[in-house]
């Protein structure tokens, strides 16, 4: 590895047999061939690491598989941001399906940036059960990516995203850090967005048929009793230990944030010490949003009941 110009698509695995052909076959189909592969496996067993080495000796792309650390999927993905070597760099789930132009679209429009800033692209993701589709895809977003944005929402689907050079040296040498994340892909859109960077939703059509079954870690999250779900978890405070776990990252990186941004973090953790209306309008007047109106007076909602 080591190839600029190639991509390297880093996947995190565990337990990934039911799901791993699929998903290895459809990178086999992908339009843009000059990609390379390098695996973590996180399994318990060997029936993921059998499937891999198969692969390995059917594709004529490079094909790498290490051990992963056992500490949880976002550790997983450090530990391959770590191990990957600086260039075009993609995230792959071990249970979706890519469709055939997913990395042509992404290098396309990473092409378009200037080499020297960080830039990363995410885009829609069609949810599907392995057989057929659920729903609609992933909307289009509404709002610009940014900083505001990634401090309360995440938009960059993990299983979309892609970086350019300078990003993936960025997410590289913060990764050598002593982070502990919720989710690896919200820290990067918040990486990438508070360095300055540039973050790119493609609002085309889907690139993944984004796999539905009882592992998902996260998940779809959409209809009445996942929104229920997710609404009782707020309650509960995991939002607002997602979001303690995301500040405590950006202060381990603190030093790469433009200033603009590191003032934006400081008046969002000054805002979190307040309570009540207080605590809500102080989010408001910082200017932090979700993509969504309804979503953006659901978080000043919960900010109110302090479980922000």
């Amino acid at each position: 590895m080591g190839d600029m110009t190639t991509i390297q698509i880093l996947m995190g695995v565990h337990k990934g047999e039911a799901f791993l052909p699929a998903q290895l076959q459809s990178l086999r189909h992908q339009t843009d061939a000059d990609w390379q592969l390098l695996a973590s496996d996180d399994s318990p067993d060997a029936d993921s690491r059998t499937i891999l080495n198969a692969f390995s000796q059917e594709t004529h792309q490079d094909v790498q598989i290490i051990d992963g650390p056992k500490q949880g999927f976002s550790a997983n993905y450090l530990h391959l941001l770590r191990k990957a070597e600086t260039g075009f760099l993609a995230l792959s789930d071990q249970d979706d399906v890519w469709l055939p132009e997913k990395i042509a679209r992404g290098r396309a429009i990473l092409s378009q940036v200037p080499a020297n800033k960080p830039a990363l692209y995410c885009a829609r993701v069609q949810p599907w059960d392995g057989i057929k589709t659920l729903g609609q895809p992933f909307p289009p977003l509404r709002q610009p990516t940014g900083f505001a944005n990634a401090l309360i929402e995440n938009v960059a689907v993990g299983n979309t995203i892609l970086l350019n050079p300078a990003a993936t040296a960025l997410a590289k040498e913060m990764a050598r850090r002593p982070l502990k994340l919720f989710a690896h892909d919200w820290w990067l859109y918040l990486l990438v967005s508070g360095v300055g960077g540039a973050v790119i939703h493609d609002n085309g059509p889907p690139v993944v048929m984004y796999r539905q079954h009882d592992a998902n870690i996260v998940g779809d999250g959409r209809g009445i009793p996942s929104q229920i779900k997710r609404k009782r978890a707020v309650l509960e405070g995991a939002f607002a230990e997602r979001i303690s776990m995301n500040l405590d990252a950006l202060d381990l990186t603190r030093d790469r944030l433009v200033p603009d941004n590191a003032r934006l973090l400081d008046a969002f953790k000054t805002a979190r010490q307040k309570h009540g209306f207080a605590k809500a309008w102080s989010m408001h007047r910082i200017g932090v949003y979700r993509q969504r109106a309804l979503g953006t007076l659901g978080f000043l909602g919960a900010a109110a009941l302090g479980r922000v």
